[in-house]
């Protein structure tokens, strides 16, 4: 039986990093993953979402070049052709992690991996058995799906949606959150008829109410349909289309529905139980700061432990997570102000804290707020109204958060995330000398607060 000083199972973000960096080490590393390589942000996810959301900028590009005084043929659109060219880019890349992987000196299995204990992982297809003096669990996420709803296997996922061979006419998306509203918005620019159902006042719970709140109206303004305070009752197949009944009574006719409810630990089949590793209550496998479960020397980073799902938070534990074992530094600190966007059109992009949570913790706090329309919208005639938003702490200037909403968002709040990292204050950007002209000078010309809260409010 050949022993290995590091066995991972899933070859997500989290895995690859944690394994290639184990191996660049001098560790014994060997990688277990039934799927390809890459995992749900390369394949099924980050990467194939953006290049979606490039195509479906590219309709409103060719309608606003017209005021800039160009002139074109009807542009036509093929979604067919699309999925073919991102499709080969997924290829490529999955074709490099994978060299990257194997030069490093990663053995890679394509198979189901579980877990036997006592440092035992098996390989189902074959049924080889090896044994690992460290194991680490990085399987990543699963779309949810809503088993109690009457006709839920007529839906699709997220994960669906990139084997669609025909773009529907009308969709309907379950759910609220940044899947949702980013899918939502390049479907509708892409041309299909969207209708998203949402249990809530509003789209994009946990985010800053005031962002939640203006996204959604220019969504709403470009045409998606936003049905709040419902949910699914039911689906059912009505002849070539779906008929959709919500908890309010009425129905909704879609050609694909779309649950995106958020997503699940990826745990299944690989013998938790039986390891004696304790999951949560979403199955999520329980993890101290060092990122080890119950189970001694097994390990786990990533979606399946539950923490913030983005791609670099699993980046930076799975490296983390390597460095410390094997070249037995320091790990990497992760920093408290997490920078992320929602890829709709226009971007949302946020660091820090929102202005409710801002209030909450540090009572006395000033709220800047700049309302605006881009200046490339003069000339084209688009009507998208951009909206900065500092939230500050008046007892020292420091900046809590920051939120934008506007082209290039992501870019803008990636910046300023650093920032808000190394303890920036409002002064510091008013000190700071503007490019002009630009979108990102109106974060450093906001002077006056437009709303200070008080003690009295947080209490």
């Amino acid at each position: 039986m050949t022993t290995y000083d590091l066995a991972v199972i899933g070859a997500g973000s989290g895995g690859v990093r944690a394994a290639r960096i184990a191996a660049s080490l001098g560790a014994k590393v060997v990688l277990a993953e039934e799927s390809r390589i890459g995992g749900t942000c390369v394949i099924r996810g980050c990467v194939p979402k953006k290049l979606l959301v490039y195509a479906s900028r590219f309709g409103v590009d060719f309608q606003d070049s017209s005021g800039f005084g160009w002139s074109h043929e009807a542009a036509t659109f093929s979604w067919q052709r699309l999925l073919m060219s991102i499709n080969a880019e997924l290829a490529r890349l999955e074709t490099v992690y994978t060299q990257n992987l194997l030069s490093a000196g990663v053995r890679i299995v394509p198979f189901h991996a579980e877990l036997l204990g006592a440092g035992g992982v098996k390989f189902r297809a074959t049924g080889e058995t090896i044994r690992a003096r460290h194991i680490l669990i990085a399987t990543g996420a699963r779309p949810a799906t809503y088993e109690q709803l009457p006709g839920w296997d007529l839906c699709d996922t997220s994960d669906d949606i990139f084997g669609w061979e025909s773009q529907p006419k009308r969709v309907l998306i379950h759910g609220a959150g940044y899947i949702s509203v980013e899918f939502a918005c390049l479907l509708a620019r892409l041309g299909s008829e969207v209708t998203v159902v949402c249990r809530g006042s509003h789209i994009l719970r946990g985010f800053d109410t005031e962002l939640s709140q203006h996204l959604q109206s220019e969504l709403q303004a470009a045409g998606i349909t936003f049905l709040l305070h419902q949910t699914l009752g039911a689906v059912r197949q009505e002849s070539a289309s779906l008929k959709v009944e919500l908890s309010g009574g009425a129905s909704v006719c879609a050609d694909a529905v779309v649950s995106a409810l958020g997503r699940r630990p990826n745990v299944q089949g690989l013998g938790l139980q039986a390891a004696g590793i304790n999951t949560d209550a979403r199955g999520a496998i329980v993890v101290d700061k060092q990122f080890r479960t119950s189970a001694p020397d097994v390990f786990a980073v990533g979606d399946v432990t539950n923490p913030l799902q983005l791609t670099p938070v699993a980046i930076r534990d799975g490296q983390s997570f390597a460095q410390t074992l094997f070249a037995k530094g320091p790990a990497l600190s992760r920093t408290t102000a997490i920078p992320t966007a929602v890829f709709t059109t226009p971007e949302l992009g946020t660091v820090g804290l929102t202005e409710e949570d801002a209030v909450s913790h540090y009572g006395e706090v000033d709220v800047y707020i700049c309302k605006f329309r881009p200046m490339k919208g003069v000339l084209s005639g688009a009507s998208v109204q951009c909206l900065f938003k500092l939230i500050i702490n008046r007892a020292d200037d420091r900046i809590l958060g920051a939120h934008v909403i506007g082209p290039e968002a992501g870019e803008i709040i990636q910046l300023l995330s650093v920032s808000l990292n190394m303890g920036a204050r409002k002064s510091d950007l008013d000190v700071t000398l503007p490019v002009h002209p630009t979108l990102a000078e109106e974060i450093l010309t906001m002077r006056t607060p437009v709303r200070r809260h008080s003690r009295s409010e947080a209490a």
